[in-house]
């Protein structure tokens, strides 16, 4: 007997109705697989804790915040590491900003005022606006996150007149 080259009609119809249900049974698998991944998400619904790590409307040295830039806000976030014993430059920020101590401590200083604080691991401080400060670590080094409500163009630090640049 030799073999046949090609396939009856009825076949033809029984290998397209074979093919036919295993995609469809494949198509349904997938689907029903799909369905039990997206279940095994977060199955709990919560509000989560909130900390208020720091809430003001003046800065560190007691003066009032009074305006923000104008224009298209720009939020910014830095992560600044100063060595141990170490003083910044003295400088001014032109708008709103707060300080996050993530390890060390940061002693801010006033240079008209010659006023202080210390700030420490943990805790968060509003820094003054067009007030000359600086900022010195302690012992350690010290880490700070800082984030500042700006806007495009406008730069987070000004040094003082002969000073170097902050960061």
């Amino acid at each position: 007997m030799q073999p046949r080259e090609y396939l009856t009609t009825m076949e033809m119809i029984d290998m397209i109705s074979k093919y036919r249900s295993e995609g469809i049974t494949a198509i349904i698998a997938g689907a029903s697989l799909t369905a039990i991944l997206a279940q095994s998400g977060p199955q709990n619904v919560a509000s989560g804790r909130r900390e208020i790590l720091l809430q003001t409307t003046q800065s560190w040295n007691g003066k009032p915040y009074t305006h923000y830039p104008t224009g298209q806000p720009q939020l910014t976030t830095i992560k600044l590491t100063i060595a141990p014993h170490t003083a910044l430059p003295w400088h001014t920020h032109p708008y709103p900003n707060v300080v996050y101590v993530l390890s060390g401590s940061l002693t801010l200083r006033d240079k008209a005022s010659g006023k202080t604080l210390v700030v420490h691991q943990g805790q968060a401080v509003g820094e003054s606006v067009d007030d000359v400060h600086r900022g010195e670590s302690g012992d350690e080094p010290t880490v700070l996150l800082i984030t500042y409500a700006g806007a495009p163009g406008v730069p987070t630090s000004i040094p003082a007149k002969g000073e170097k640049a902050e960061y």
